[in-house]
């Protein structure tokens, strides 16, 4: 299990938040926490997932990843 951090601009309510976490924990190996106050997301993989596929599902619901650590 490996664990990543986005960082998510855009984000301005609990609502934002828990969007962005219920998304993040639909994709299969994912289990996402996220934390509006550093607007980031903790992630924690079982299995490879591409910064891509991370990115493109967050930005579909109308935030913005901005990078990952």
């Amino acid at each position: 299990m490996s664990e990543k951090t986005l960082q998510i601009k855009g984000m301005s309510c609990g609502h934002c938040a828990a969007r962005v976490e219920k998304v993040l924990n639909s994709i299969d190996g994912v289990e996402a926490k996220v934390d509006l106050i550093s607007n980031s997301a903790k992630l924690s993989l079982s299995k490879e997932v591409s910064y891509d596929t991370l990115k493109t599902c967050v930005d579909n619901i109308g935030y913005e990843v901005v990078g990952m650590n």
